[in-house]
């Protein structure tokens, strides 16, 4: 082999083959202390399109999620309000059944009557005043109500309580009286039961809502735990792997650099030629 000054071909490949290690360790190391395999395009250009795309629809679903539970919400507050509604119309039944007794004189009457007339005005006041997020959900919204449930566009719930009015007039029970005889107070009640009736079917249909928000969240609660998986099996770094690339890193570059330090030395061996 030639020897020569002006070209160190020895100490040029062992510099290439330095920065080699030198790159890897690098690499290893921001894998290491970012956790990610992928932490810039040049990483991996398909795998980061990949998991960009993985994100956005991993955030989209946690979004949905929320949105779900908005529809619990909403469902829950309604029945809540049902439930008085319930109540009040218990109550009147009641205070019409004891109207209906023959011992009452036309003062008992007067008194049991005003008490009913008040429970109405309170069904009115609960149907007016219960609303979530500016919807009165018992007055019978006029257009259905849409729930953003999924990550794309077009995944989405109408709930539609349209035909759900709960004020007294639709229950048909304005203006119910128990001061007359028997027979009229006879009428009313059955009013009331009706009414009743219409409320328990309202809120056995809250209770579906309830029930399918329900399902749709633990169906995206799934697809999170699957997209979230597969994203950390592209994006994640292998703390096993990494750790041992830059073990390997770092004993070629302690090897090159001491190859280097020789490589560099050689031009000094054309001297002893010359003495």
């Amino acid at each position: 082999m030639a020897l020569g000054i002006n070209t160190n071909v020895a100490s040029l490949n062992a510099q290439n083959q330095l920065g080699r290690s030198q790159s890897l360790s690098d690499q290893a190391l921001q894998r290491l202390s970012s956790g990610l395999r992928i932490n810039s395009a040049k990483d991996d250009a398909a795998g980061m399109a990949i998991s960009t795309r993985f994100d956005a629809q991993i955030r989209g679903l946690t979004v949905a999620q929320r949105n779900a539970n908005d529809g619990i919400s909403l469902a829950q507050t309604a029945e809540g309000a049902l439930n008085e509604v319930t109540n009040n119309l218990q109550r009147i039944r009641e205070l019409a059944v004891q109207a209906a007794n023959g011992t009452n004189s036309t003062e008992d009457k007067a008194a049991l009557q005003q008490e009913v007339t008040d429970r109405l005005a309170e069904i009115d006041r609960l149907v007016t005043d219960t609303s979530f997020n500016g919807v009165q959900v018992l007055n019978g919204p006029a257009t259905a109500i849409d729930f953003q449930v999924g990550a794309n566009s077009g995944e989405k719930i109408s709930i539609d309580l349209s035909g759900n009015k709960m004020d007294t007039t639709t229950l048909t029970v304005n203006g119910l009286a128990v001061t007359g005889d028997n027979a009229t107070i006879g009428a009313e009640i059955d009013k009331v039961d009706a009414a009743l009736t219409k409320v328990n079917e309202f809120r056995g249909k809250l209770g579906a809502v309830q029930n399918r928000f329900e399902s749709t969240i633990a169906n995206l609660g799934t697809s999170i735990e699957n997209m979230s998986a597969a994203n950390s099996r592209i994006l994640d770094a292998d703390f096993a792997a990494e750790s041992a690339k830059l073990a390997k890193s770092n004993v070629l570059q302690q090897a090159g650099i001491s190859v280097l330090a020789q490589a560099n030395a050689r031009p000094n061996q054309v001297l002893s030629l010359l003495q």
